[in-house]
């Protein structure tokens, strides 16, 4: 028997998150121990955690898991890894050791689909250098997995979201339009070999040079699609990002998958909460639901310029209640 994994899902990798406005106010009276070590916490909504061990590392953790994106076992397995490392790297750091977070319908579903999905994941972490040791599992209606990273990284060369400046470029390293297409792969089974490979292609690369170039503000862009993730990264920064339409990549296939009728409900409720602060006069509704698509394992938003990245936008001064223009 074969068993099509995203039709025991009742969502799709990162378009299943909370809504990024729930979110926010589920959070909202959340107030951890000042300490002058918690260099990252919940105040920005940056990718992940990050506290001072001494004067030259600094220890980031994250977690992030999903229901099944794709119907392969092994494929969502790798997915969800790279993806949940993206975190670290979204960072600027290196992911050391992961934990497994599994949850799976065991009377439903063959354990040996649990198995394939553990071996996509440590598969992935085995490229990316990072130790996978154990975890957790439950029994569970509904398959889920993830998993939970600590990684390292410099705590003068962080990478985040409030540090973005007027005059900074804005570049973006993978291309956009995996919610439609995972939409349209759950509903028809059609496979999209493009987005399989955008998804498993692990942000370290991309991550370093950032890195090497001194770029100190960056997130990745996953299920608050580019829009949710420039928003709040404008917000924590203080300015406005002025987006160029016309220069953000996207996959083959997307357009049309949007065309047709593809769309998350992730992508449409990102779209929802970003436009009271959105002049998106210049394109219509369907690009900008497009460039607020709910993405898994997407790449990385920079502010500044790394090789092979096109640049998509720039950051100007505040212009009030607005962080985002696209033109």
């Amino acid at each position: 028997m074969v068993h099509r994994l995203t039709q025991y899902a009742h969502g799709g990798g990162c378009a299943c998150k909370i809504p990024p406005g729930e979110l926010e106010a589920v959070v909202r009276g959340l107030r951890p121990a000042p300490s002058d070590d918690l260099l990252v916490g919940l105040d920005n909504g940056d990718d992940a955690a990050a506290v001072r061990i001494d004067g030259d590392r600094a220890l980031i953790a994250t977690t992030d898991f999903f229901t099944p994106v794709v119907d392969d076992a092994y494929d969502w397995g790798r997915i969800a890894a790279a993806n949940a490392l993206s975190d670290v790297y979204a960072m600027g750091g290196s992911p050391v050791v992961a934990l497994n977070l599994l949850a799976w319908p065991r009377d439903v579903l063959p354990l040996e689909l649990a198995a394939e999905t553990l071996r996509g994941g440590m598969d992935v972490c085995t490229a990316a250098g990072c130790h996978l040791a154990g975890g957790h599992s439950v029994d569970d209606p509904e398959p889920k997995y993830g998993l939970a990273v600590t990684g390292l990284a410099h705590p003068d060369r962080l990478l985040r979201n409030d540090a973005g400046r007027a005059g900074m470029p804005l570049s973006l390293t993978k291309p956009l339009g995996l919610g439609v297409l995972n939409s349209r792969h759950k509903a028809t089974g059609e496979r999209f070999e493009e987005a399989i490979d955008v998804m498993t292609t692990l942000n370290a690369t991309a991550s370093a040079a950032a890195v090497a170039a001194g770029i100190t503000c960056a997130t990745d862009v996953t299920g608050f699609g580019l829009l949710g993730h420039l928003h709040k990264l404008a917000r924590a920064s203080g300015v406005t990002a002025v987006l160029d339409a016309a220069a953000v990549p996207f996959l083959d296939g997307a357009h049309e998958a949007l065309r047709d009728g593809y769309v998350p409900g992730g992508s449409r409720r990102n779209l929802d909460w970003v436009r009271p602060h959105l002049d998106a006069g210049a394109v219509d509704e369907d690009t900008a639901l497009l460039l607020a698509d709910a993405q898994t394992s997407g790449g990385l938003l920079l502010a500044g310029e790394v090789p092979g990245a096109p640049v998509i936008g720039e950051l100007v001064p505040s212009t009030g209640t607005t962080t985002i223009v696209v033109r």
